[in-house]
């Protein structure tokens, strides 16, 4: 049940969309189930996030991502190719070019036994079948 936290500057519907799709398929065409991924974006406002002590807005950025800061939780057996791979898959989904000042992709190995999410009106382990 790989969950992606994607915190950035204020994205239109369409594009958090497309960004959602896009994640979506490449985590499905590598091993997960497409009703499992969840993407969740996470506004930020100006003046919140200092790169050296200095606001990001500040430094220079072409017309692409300004910033963004991506948390994945992944399963403990996904090894460093696979997170490597899935790390650049978000970079070119968000338009990472070579005038962003910053993108930070974190991966938090989650076993399943320790995330629960409810599914038809019940409470469940994602490692219960």
């Amino acid at each position: 049940m790989p969950t992606i936290t994607i915190t950035t500057t204020k994205l239109s519907t369409a594009r958090r969309r497309a960004v959602a799709v896009r994640l979506t398929r490449w985590l499905s065409t590598h091993g997960s189930e497409r009703g499992h991924v969840v993407v969740r974006f996470e506004s930020t406002e100006e003046g919140t996030v200092y790169i050296g002590g200095m606001p990001v807005e500040a430094l220079p950025y072409d017309d692409g991502l300004r910033h963004a800061a991506v948390t994945c939780c992944v399963a403990p057996d996904r090894d460093e190719a696979y997170r490597a791979a899935l790390a650049a898959e978000i970079g070119d989904a968000l338009g990472l070019t070579a005038g962003t000042p910053f993108l930070y992709v974190e991966f938090r190995p989650t076993p399943l036994d320790q995330v629960h999410y409810g599914a038809a009106g019940k409470l469940r382990r994602a490692d219960a079948t």
